[in-house]
């Protein structure tokens, strides 16, 4: 069983949780931009949470289904149709053989998920089945195109499941992403600081999968130091010579030597993931625990939509 590509869509990548233990060789991790919305949808199916997904960006694909498939989306909002009839977002459904999921209408969000019971049968670099575009390896080595073939199971779910409102609470066009100061943030200058915490900043449209480049006020040190290249992760924010920030993302380079001025909390790294160009987001300073209630939280109701999906599946064993 497969998943027929008719139409490509812009940048549309087989990606999954995402490739760990391989960056002290220089290779980046990858993975999905939105790990929240990927692992829910996994779960609403009965996946195992890091199952392989579609991450699609708008205008997003169009996509057959060669044989009966249960399927679910999560993430940004398109306008999701299966053959000309409306698909909930955040929610699983079964398309029949020969129907045509189209998506109609950018409504809210940047990144939309297109999982499939069982996942997609890629094979993995790595460890991963995430797509590594620098490298050409992982999922299909490159972005997906017409005519492209994704194996998967044929499969069925016995009644639709539907997410909570909760994991996409944070989706806004301004949000207010909370951060932990990183190893050159007491460098910033008194009126840097204060412009970092209270401006709004906008992405540009010189931002990717690599990172999102902001335009905003400059910001300044209180002296330009020569660093040595550290460690660079998933949300770091980094100051550029120009005195704007980059924060980077899911395709981030494994070490930088620009001034990191903060860290995005994992709790709002999807929220983070779901941004464009023309987006704007401002920058909360978090204490350590702070974070680790948001992230506990976050499992929380994980955990209770992983119960709710076992209980309706017990109903109707």
């Amino acid at each position: 069983m497969s998943l027929i590509v008719r139409k490509p869509g812009i940048l549309t990548t087989v990606q999954d949780l995402g490739r760990f233990g391989s960056r002290r060789f220089g290779i980046n991790p990858n993975g999905t931009m939105d790990k929240a919305a990927v692992r829910a949808i996994n779960v609403a199916l009965g996946n195992d949470e890091n199952a392989a997904v579609l991450e699609m960006h708008f205008p997003a694909p169009e996509i057959e289904f060669d044989l009966e498939t249960a399927f679910g989306i999560s993430g940004a909002d398109f306008g999701a149709e299966l053959d000309g009839g409306p698909i909930r977002n955040w929610s699983t459904a079964q398309a029949p053989k020969g129907t045509v999921l189209k998506f109609r209408k950018k409504a809210l969000g940047s990144r939309a998920y297109l999982a499939v019971r069982n996942g997609l049968d890629i094979e993995p670099w790595l460890g991963s089945r995430s797509t590594n575009l620098l490298a050409n390896a992982g999922g299909f080595g490159r972005q997906l195109a017409a005519g492209d073939v994704v194996q998967c199971r044929e499969s069925r779910i016995d009644s639709p499941i539907s997410i909570g409102p909760s994991f996409s609470a944070g989706y806004t066009a301004v949000p207010a992403l909370r951060i932990l100061p990183s190893g050159e943030y007491g460098l910033l200058t008194a009126l840097s600081e204060q412009v970092f915490l209270s401006e709004r900043f906008t992405l540009t449209n010189d931002s990717n999968r690599m990172g999102f480049r902001l335009k905003g006020p400059e910001l300044h040190l209180v002296e330009n130091k020569t660093l040595v290249s550290s460690a660079a992760s998933f949300g770091t924010i980094q100051l550029l010579p120009d005195g704007q920030m980059i924060i980077l993302m899911a395709d981030h380079q494994t070490a930088g030597g620009y001034p990191r001025i903060g860290n995005i909390i994992s709790a709002d790294l999807p929220i983070a993931g779901q941004l464009g160009p023309g987006d704007r987001v401002t920058f909360k300073v978090v204490s350590v625990m702070e974070a680790e209630n948001a992230l506990a939280e976050f499992e929380r109701e994980l955990s209770f939509l992983k119960m709710g999906v076992r209980l309706k599946r017990d109903v109707h064993a």
